[in-house]
């Protein structure tokens, strides 16, 4: 019987809703719990268990102690063995140890649930010696050792134990928190872990914006510009394509965070969170007339779901699905490999919705049709 070694970073996440852009440090795992950050990595593990268990019934499982995994196999009344131990406090100090063990103990794949982070620790803890596969809860999710979503790691991990599809390197790389935080982008590989190859339900590594792309920027830029109506609202996703329209609104946007001003110019407020966003769009004066306006992330496709947790499936039912435009290049919409537009918020009904065939502007008068899954 085939083994999996399943484990789940417990903060993974957390600062995402509340505009922290990542959970790395402790000072920072305490700034998103005073701005009340609630867990999610717990809840995506749980939908990558209930589904695996739907689809197969003949694994075992190895799991981490307590919330870092045997705790969910608990919930789903699911037969385990927990591997090693754990304070009350989790750091990555656990994930790599019990990954290791794990290794040692043989597991046919290892399954983390956390984000880039949680990808290092694993890593550190298997190198090249057993192949794992991550389930999207973080914040940053840049690696390209993720399944697209809970689902779809369920799916491949299925896949993989029945010997249907190979496996392949995938880069582990993560972001400098700090540098983010003050708008500047610095990634690092990190390494390489043997992770399944199944195809489009995996995540691509993200790429960023090249020189080439800066006048197809101002050509979208320009005919947004034309378009917008002064009167109106708008959130601001984060990314260079929409920074280069708040440029021209006159607006000084945070590169990476998630910004709220109005049409003539006039900024609202600058990197806000979740509850600041449904505190904003709440009022009467701008419920009626709010915008979302978002890119794609580089090379993964992503609309929702990652660096922009701030814009959470809350803030989307109340502004409505047919208010949101989104703006990218022509040349990363033809870079996506497959063709295709992703989201992954924290809600299925919400996702649901977003499905389907969307306009994208991709430059002056200029929109593409593509279709999101």
């Amino acid at each position: 019987m085939k083994s999996v070694g399943f484990l789940v970073n417990p903060i993974a996440g957390m600062g995402g809703a509340v505009g922290l852009k990542g959970t790395d440090g402790r000072k920072t795992l305490r700034d998103a719990v005073r701005k009340g950050a609630k867990p999610v990595s717990l809840e995506r593990g749980l939908r990558f268990l209930e589904e695996v268990q739907r689809r197969s019934q003949g694994i075992e499982f190895l799991t981490a102690p307590g919330n870092m995994g045997a705790s969910i196999a608990d919930q789903l009344k699911l037969e385990h063995e927990s591997v090693g131990r754990i304070g009350k406090t989790t750091t990555s100090d656990d994930s790599i140890r019990i990954a290791r063990l794990m290794r040692r103990k043989r597991a046919d794949l290892i399954v983390f649930c956390g984000g880039d982070g949680t990808a290092r620790d694993v890593l550190e803890g298997v190198g090249g010696e057993a192949p794992a596969l991550g389930v999207p809860a973080g914040v940053k999710i840049y690696s390209s050792v993720f399944a697209i979503n809970p689902a779809a790691a369920a799916e491949s991990t299925v896949a993989f134990l029945e010997d249907q599809i190979p496996t392949r390197l995938g880069e582990v790389v993560d972001v400098d928190e700090i540098a983010f935080r003050k708008n500047r982008l610095s990634v690092k590989l990190f390494g390489y872990l043997t992770t399944p190859d199944s195809g489009p339900l995996m995540q691509a590594s993200k790429s960023a914006t090249g020189i080439s792309e800066d006048s197809e920027l101002d050509a979208i830029a320009e005919y947004f510009i034309e378009k917008i109506d002064p009167e109106t609202t708008y959130i601001l996703g984060p990314g260079s394509t929409v920074e280069r329209i708040a440029k021209r609104l006159g607006v000084n946007k945070s590169l990476f965070g998630v910004d709220v001003v109005k049409g003539n110019g006039t900024t609202l407020q600058l990197d806000v969170d979740e509850t600041a966003l449904m505190n904003l769009i709440g009022k009467n004066w701008l419920k009626s007339s709010t915008k979302i306006i978002i890119s794609p992330i580089g090379g993964q496709g992503f609309l929702f779901g990652r660096g922009n947790q701030q814009i959470s499936s809350q803030v989307i039912r109340r502004v409505g699905v047919e208010n949101i435009t989104v703006v990218g290049s022509r040349s990363k919409i033809e870079a996506l490999h497959p063709r295709r537009l992703l989201t992954d918020s924290d809600n299925d009904e919400i996702d649901q919705q977003l499905r389907g065939y969307l306009r994208v502007i991709t430059g002056y008068r200029e929109e593409m049709v593509v279709k999101v899954e």
